[in-house]
């Protein structure tokens, strides 16, 4: 039997110059989890999201809506079937095919999925990058689109991110959960593990 891990975390997001709160639960090696964030470079704007994964913590969902000023409001779903196909809003996407994960712009939750699927967190850790396809959500006009991103563990719980000239060392908890992510997010505070 697999027990639910909660969690709730909020960070301070420096390259918006807002906030995002993510609280959900890890059961075995899956996740589900929803997010609230806020904004300021570039909006102001607000995202609401939803994200689940299946085992191996590989996406099976993400739904995201934005909401700006006045009645400005986008939203996007993305899907991914057993068999590694993606579809966006109802679209399939054969750009995306082969990528195991999401990531949502300037929410350091979803940096989650592949460090705790590798165990890159972990103190031993560190090796060799691991190289991934990431379906990439931009925000706030959350355009999808294939991302290539690097993961190199390098002990300590902390993990080297690099995506095309763009490199951080990010610190991330015994959860797989970042901590600190340079240039992007700092941790505010936690309730449940």
């Amino acid at each position: 039997m697999n027990d639910l891990v909660h969690f709730t975390r909020t960070w301070r997001i420096s390259a918006s110059r807002g906030y995002d709160t993510s609280w959900g639960g890890f059961t075995g090696d899956a996740m589900h989890a929803r997010g609230r964030a806020m904004a300021l470079e570039g909006g102001p704007y607000w995202v609401a999201y939803e994200l689940r994964t299946g085992p191996g913590h590989v996406t099976r969902s993400l739904h995201v809506r934005v909401d700006g000023p006045g009645d400005e409001v986008r939203e996007t779903e993305l899907l991914r079937d057993a068999g590694g196909r993606w579809t966006v809003d109802g679209r399939e996407r054969p750009d995306l095919d082969g990528a195991a994960d999401c990531d949502l712009g300037l929410c350091p939750l979803t940096n989650t999925m592949p460090v705790r699927r590798h165990g890159l967190h972990l103190a031993g850790a560190a090796g060799p990058g691991r190289r991934f396809l990431m379906a990439w959500v931009s925000v706030p006009d959350l355009a999808v689109v294939p991302s290539e991103q690097t993961y190199t563990p390098l002990g300590g719980g902390r993990v080297r991110y690099s995506s095309g000239s763009f490199r951080s060392d990010v610190a991330f908890d015994g959860e797989g959960l970042v901590l600190d992510y340079p240039g992007l997010a700092t941790r505010l505070a936690d309730s449940g593990t």
